[in-house]
């Protein structure tokens, strides 16, 4: 059966996208523990062929068990199959657009034409140790039957692929005059993208921050990480704002639903014990629960400013209020929060491809 290079693409994009939680969590996905050494190996090594080799193999394998992964040249018989376009269609692509560090020519001009995967090929090769493992990994294929295994294999094999970029530099392509409503559409990609939570923190410091420089306020704007509890760094929200030492107001971002019950630990562990008088939920309105806002609004009934935000709407609003010099300066903050080095590769890569679309460059 010939290779459905269309279906290898549609593959390879969905098992690329279940790495990125694992990604931006900073843990690895389930692999048997005899492959973790061999697929070290092919990630360390010089020989970029020899990772990219191993999707193509790994595709063709998950597509059609008939084939002989280790004969990647449609004329070596019974069992072979079209490496040579497969890498040109889906792997080389695949590869070049998630700008993962990877060879610019076909993968198999690394060997011999009408290159075996086995023994046969070890002597003329630079890197034996390298090929040997990857031999190790193509074996560990052949012996899998179930689709499930083969699916889990070319997921962790992705997941290495983006640690390798996570290892590099991505250059973020700059934000330049914009429409509102442009601005629209790239702060709702970046709230749909996958972040752990980040890019909404990040848009709501970077509006702030430029309301801060628009006005000419004596501001200090702190933010923490994704992850630290708030108890141990001892701040009111994920950003507070203070002036002259004192708390002027503090926000929660949150990308989970939000109810009573986290509302009144909130007020019992962060607003009343420091004494907050402005307290702010930037919320999606849809993950919003109603006993959430009536017990917001018996904290406002006993003095205590607690109130809801949507993130979008109120960034918009803020940028079509402070005019040109405004969305200038927020341009500004959100490229150097989305450059920092702490910030996901894939985050990056996101943004340049929201840039791209946007300005229709390449």
């Amino acid at each position: 059966m010939p290779l459905d290079f269309d279906s290898a693409t549609a593959t390879v994009a969905e098992l690329f996208a279940e790495t990125q939680p694992f990604i931006l969590q900073g843990t690895a996905p389930p692999v048997m523990a005899e492959l973790e050494q061999p697929f070290e190996i092919i990630f360390a090594t010089n020989v970029q062929a020899y990772r990219e080799t191993l999707l193509g193999c790994a595709l063709a394998r998950l597509q059609d068990h008939s084939i002989n992964i280790r004969l990647p040249y449609i004329n070596q018989g019974p069992g072979a199959y079209n490496g040579r376009t497969l890498d040109e269609r889906v792997v080389n692509p695949f590869l070049q657009q998630h700008r993962i560090p990877s060879s610019r020519g076909p993968y198999l001009s690394t060997f011999r034409r009408s290159v075996r995967f086995d023994e046969s090929t070890r002597q003329g090769l630079r890197d034996k140790t390298g090929y040997d493992a990857f031999l190790a990994l193509i074996a560990a294929l052949e012996g899998m039957d179930n689709d499930a295994d083969i699916r889990d294999f070319i997921t962790y094999l992705l997941y290495k692929f983006a640690k390798l970029r996570e290892a590099a530099e991505v250059p973020l392509s700059r934000l330049q005059r914009i429409s509102l409503e442009q601005y629209e559409t790239l702060i709702t990609s970046l709230l749909n993208t996958p972040s752990g939570g980040r890019l909404p923190v990040i848009l709501v410091v970077a509006a702030f921050r430029t309301i801060k420089d628009y006005f000419g306020l004596d501001w200090v704007i702190d933010y923490q990480g994704i992850n630290v509890a708030d108890a141990a760094s001892g701040v009111g929200g994920d950003i507070t704002i203070t002036h002259g030492g004192k708390i002027v107001f503090a926000a929660e971002v949150t990308e989970r639903p939000l109810e009573r019950a986290r509302v009144v630990a909130t007020f019992n562990t962060k607003i009343a014990p420091n004494a907050i008088e402005d307290y702010l939920f930037f919320v999606r309105p849809e993950t919003l629960a109603d006993d959430a806002r009536q017990q917001a609004r018996q904290y406002f009934a006993q003095g205590h400013e607690v109130n809801f935000l949507e993130i979008k709407n109120w960034v918009l609003m803020a940028l079509a209020t402070m005019g040109k010099r405004g969305r200038d300066l927020f341009n500004g903050h959100l490229l150097q929060l989305i450059d920092d080095p702490a910030i996901p590769r894939a985050i990056k890569v996101a943004w340049n491809e929201y840039i791209s679309a946007l300005t229709g460059s390449p």
